[in-house]
């Protein structure tokens, strides 16, 4: 069964308040997922990686770092490593998330780590030289967190992210809508929309640029797992607030079919990457504005590299 046809002049809203996302449910799954996390979390490695190599292309010397939204902990350790002289914050707004992470760190590489939300953080204004995010962005509301990163990143400080754009889990999505008219799969947010609210937030020169990677399951229930065990469980106002039963995950695994391709069924992520900067201001003595950096020097550098 498809979607109904909502018309009117409140069923933009409804649409809306049925994917808002419910904060404490998201934080529950993230917490029962810190054991299984790192086994399953494949895709949230490949981009980290993809990440952590674009700030070769800077030539930033930060004295404080800040992973939002560090899980359990490897952009954290990599960043020590990259700047083993900075202070490195691991933030997450998970508690055994950040357990795990501090069971993992070398005691000759140790970072921080505070628990908090990243639309509220317990940092002063204009502390942090750094801010890298993986793949956390599509669990808060962007504005609110634009705004704080702009808050406590100090003049010619550098933001640099990764989220899910919209057609992440479209397959998915596509499968669900044959089943029932609930949300099973969260909206995410579209590469231009990000760029504007990096410049409504005051952040300067963002650059923003798209890669999309699919990963292939023998069967649908193989994809939920992988979902569950790396806190991605349907957190969306619209959700069911029952267990899918028998007939709804058949009905589903029949829908999600007429993806399968040589035997496998893809499940795509598209993944926007972007960086910006503090304005400089009032820079602090010894800083330098640093050079900002193309997405078309962005492209080929990265693509020199793979080519190795």
């Amino acid at each position: 069964m498809n979607a109904p046809d909502k018309s009117g002049p409140g069923a933009a809203a409804d649409d809306i308040a049925a994917y808002a996302l419910d904060a404490s449910r998201v934080r529950r799954s993230f917490d029962r997922a810190a054991s299984t996390f790192d086994a399953a979390g494949v895709l949230h490695a490949e981009v980290r990686e993809n990440l952590l190599a674009r700030l070769d292309l800077t030539t930033l010397a930060p004295r404080v770092v800040m992973d939002a939204g560090a899980g359990t902990g490897h952009a954290s350790r990599a960043l020590k490593r990259r700047y083993p002289a900075a202070l490195v914050i691991a933030l997450d707004f998970s508690r055994r998330m950040l357990q795990a992470a501090g069971r993992r760190q070398s005691w000759l590489r140790r970072f921080a780590r505070v628990q908090a939300a990243a639309e509220r953080l317990p940092l002063a204004d204009g502390s942090v030289d750094l801010i890298l995010s993986n793949l956390m962005l599509q669990w808060c509301d962007p504005d609110s967190v634009f705004a704080e990163f702009r808050r406590v990143l100090a003049p010619s400080g550098l933001f640099c992210f990764s989220t899910f754009g919209p057609d992440t889990l479209r397959e998915l999505r596509s499968a669900w809508s044959r089943v029932d008219s609930r949300t099973h799969v969260n909206q995410f947010i579209d590469m231009h929309d990000i760029g504007d609210g990096l410049v409504r937030a005051g952040f300067s020169s963002p650059v923003l640029d798209v890669e999309r990677y699919t990963l292939t399951y023998l069967d649908v229930g193989r994809l939920a797992a992988d979902l569950k065990h790396t806190g991605a469980r349907n957190a969306t106002a619209g959700r069911p607030r029952g267990l899918t039963g028998r007939r709804g995950f058949a009905e589903l695994q029949a829908a999600y079919e007429v993806f399968r391709q040589e035997g496998r069924l893809p499940a795509t992520y598209e993944v926007v990457f972007g960086h910006a900067w503090c304005p400089a201001g009032s820079a602090r003595r010894g800083d330098t504005d640093p050079a900002t950096v193309s997405l078309e020097e962005i492209k080929r550098q990265l693509q020199a590299r793979r080519g190795r």
